[in-house]
């Protein structure tokens, strides 16, 4: 009877389990790092948003300014079709007046990394949002819209 020499065979053994556990593990960090990325992104947008909202001298400009800052954190982190959504509280018509406050939410979908674009754009991803509501201030003067 013959016996089979073991030489090799923890060595194989060993890449094959590295190659099943670790590439998954990878992926995951991967994963993980994107959605945070983007976690990072959407809140950073939001609260630029409502603080450039509030420098403006009055409520047409508001808006564009909060969408440009919005935009440019989103583009910091590389973000690229999120919803921005501005709204007045307690209503829109006493925006940019004391005691008022705007609130800025931001929306954005992160694809999951290394999918292929030929499996369509809606196969997956996480969404994150942020919510700000910056206070104008008892005590400002009333800015006129």
């Amino acid at each position: 009877m013959r016996t089979r020499s073991q030489d090799g065979t923890a060595t194989i053994e060993f890449v094959w389990l590295t190659l099943l556990l670790l590439v998954p593990f990878v992926y995951i960090l991967v994963a993980v790092f994107d959605t945070q990325r983007a976690s990072y992104g959407v809140s950073t947008a939001s609260r630029s948003a409502a603080r450039a909202f509030l420098q403006a001298p009055d409520p047409a400009a508001a808006e564009k300014r909060a969408r440009l800052a919005a935009r440019v954190a989103l583009e910091d982190q590389g973000l690229d079709g999120a919803s921005v959504r501005i709204t007045c509280l307690p209503s829109s018509a006493e925006c940019l007046q004391p005691g008022s406050s705007v609130r800025v939410v931001v929306r954005a979908t992160q694809p999951l990394p290394l999918t292929p674009s030929a499996l369509g754009s809606q196969l997956g991803g996480v969404t994150v949002d942020s919510t700000h509501t910056e206070p104008y201030g008892s005590f400002r003067k009333e800015r006129s819209g």
